[in-house]
């Protein structure tokens, strides 16, 4: 639902990104167009959710590779992860998306459509004028995500597990039924409705394993 934009004086944002480059750059742009805004940065997940739960932003705007904490790698996974964190325990918290992976949000577009708060999309491409304005939309509650291009039908928890365990793990079916707990033919059904969302079909002189992972990884869906 659509709200009035917090006054300047009270305005409280968070931002998360681990390169300091464009770190920097965000906030310097915050801070023209909101001058009287309190904000406060984070590089890390752990620290992101610490600075949530002490500073109570209206407004987060974060990276998706991120480190857990200062001596980890940065991961989508754990932007993801935290990401949902964020949406299962402040369910009106205003978010944008600041990152060039952003077509990974797919793997939780259900909990985005649920979410009670503004939640926008920014590939960090983005003018700095359509930055302001994704930030604004969020600000007032309004859920942007048209540059998903989210095929039309639900992604499954189910089917990213799949995708995972196959080609991030690389395990043949029989160990994944056995690893997801269900029937091998269920995996089988698993692999149907994955190719089909992802318009991957049979064709003479393809394999469909690796048509299957390369549209994966395209549309976001694995890393």
């Amino acid at each position: 639902m659509s709200q009035d934009l917090p006054k300047q004086e009270k305005l409280k944002i968070l931002v998360v990104d681990d390169h300091e480059l464009i770190l920097n750059g965000t906030l310097n742009l915050l801070k023209r167009h909101y001058p009287q805004a309190k904000i406060l940065t984070a590089k890390t997940t752990q620290n992101a959710l610490e600075q949530v739960e002490a500073f109570g932003p209206d407004l987060v705007i974060m990276d998706l590779s991120l480190p857990e904490t200062s001596k980890d790698t940065a991961e989508i996974n754990q932007g993801i992860k935290s990401l949902e964190t964020l949406m299962k325990n402040y369910l009106t918290l205003n978010l944008v998306v600041q990152s060039s992976y952003v077509k990974a949000l797919v793997r939780i577009k259900p909990d985005i459509d649920a979410h009670e708060g503004g939640f926008t999309v920014a590939d960090k491409g983005l003018s700095s004028q359509e930055m302001l304005s994704r930030i604004d939309l969020a600000l007032k509650g309004v859920t942007h995500t048209k540059d998903l291009k989210i095929p039309p039908k639900e992604v499954k928890s189910e089917w990213i597990e799949v995708l995972n365990l196959a080609f991030e793990e690389g395990l043949e079916d029989k160990v994944i039924a056995e690893r997801m707990r269900v029937a091998p033919r269920t995996v089988r059904h698993y692999w149907t409705k994955i190719q089909d969302i992802l318009g991957v079909y049979p064709e003479d002189g393809k394999s469909l394993r690796i048509q299957t992972e390369k549209r994966a990884r395209e549309e976001g869906f694995i890393d």
